[in-house]
């Protein structure tokens, strides 16, 4: 069984959410999500055709290589490009993207060691232990800055719209998949209820991610795609609750797996009210 942390860590965890917090909870948290989804990507996911198994119905794994696929066109991967992927969890969206779209080089940086070290096909990408807001890249020398369902911790945004403003080359591409909120504050804080507690990152609305983008991008296509993320991923943990709890419980304490599918009920339910969403954005370096 993983080892939990001190309940304190854990209010830290939520209430700080610093660089180091961030670090902690992926290290620990990661583990549950690759057994609940029965893979190594860390994202929510997208119902649709493409996120099908092989025997039909909704598969995490299926819905987790849909939104990866999605996200890659939106961004316009392609033959030939310097990719950096800012928040790159075990290296396999790079390694799906690398595969289906054959960029000549891509950079993985992510500010937890112990991901970086076990990430897929590392052959195929450069590792790089840095932070969103410092990257290690030369100015103008990269084709896309992807933030693949990571930007929600990077605080502030600002800051890594500024970094990635500046290794862009002109007419280079910052994408982002971001969960959001409709409103910040306190209202939103109510509104999400035990999600204000288990969503351990920055509640950024749409507006605000835009906003923080500033001047030298240029906003181009956006996505709200919530229906498709929340409602299938929980309606898929409710109905297979027992098998799921059962893998969950060999490695965590059985009140971390009941808060994630508290966690998962609400989501389900603020999504549908519309209190929560999700963007994929794309925008092009003047």
């Amino acid at each position: 069984m993983t080892r939990p942390p001190d309940p304190l860590g854990l209010l830290l965890w939520t209430f700080r959410r610093s660089e180091r917090d961030v670090v902690r909870m992926y290290d620990y948290l990661s583990d549950m999500m690759r057994l609940a989804a029965g893979g190594s990507m860390l994202n929510f996911g997208c119902a649709g055709a493409a996120g099908e198994g092989r025997h039909g119905g909704y598969e995490p794994a299926a819905a987790q290589a849909a939104l990866c696929a999605e996200f890659a066109g939106l961004a316009r991967l392609g033959p030939g490009q310097t990719v950096v992927d800012v928040g790159s969890g075990y290296g396999s969206p790079a390694a799906a993207w690398h595969d289906s779209h054959a960029p000549r080089r891509i950079v993985c940086i992510n500010t937890s060691l112990g991901q970086l070290r076990g990430s897929e096909r590392r052959p195929l990408v450069d590792p790089a232990n840095a932070a969103a807001s410092r990257l290690p890249l030369r100015d103008a020398s990269a084709d896309r800055v992807l933030a693949f369902e990571s930007a929600q911790h990077f605080r502030p945004l600002s800051a890594f719209a500024s970094e990635a403003r500046r290794v862009l080359r002109p007419g280079g591409v910052l994408a982002l998949a971001v969960p959001v909120v409709a409103r910040s504050g306190a209202a939103s804080t109510a509104r999400l209820g035990l999600l204000a507690l288990t969503w351990s990152s920055e509640h950024y609305t749409a507006d605000a991610v835009l906003s923080s983008l500033g001047g030298g991008l240029d906003v181009g296509e956006r996505r709200m795609i919530g229906p498709r993320v929340y409602g299938p991923l929980a309606d898929y943990y409710e109905a297979n609750r027992a098998e799921l709890r059962g893998r969950i419980l060999r490695r965590y304490p059985g009140y971390v797996e009941e808060i994630l599918h508290r966690s998962l009920r609400r989501m389900k339910a603020v999504s549908e009210r519309g209190v929560i969403d999700y963007m994929l954005v794309a925008c092009e370096r003047r």
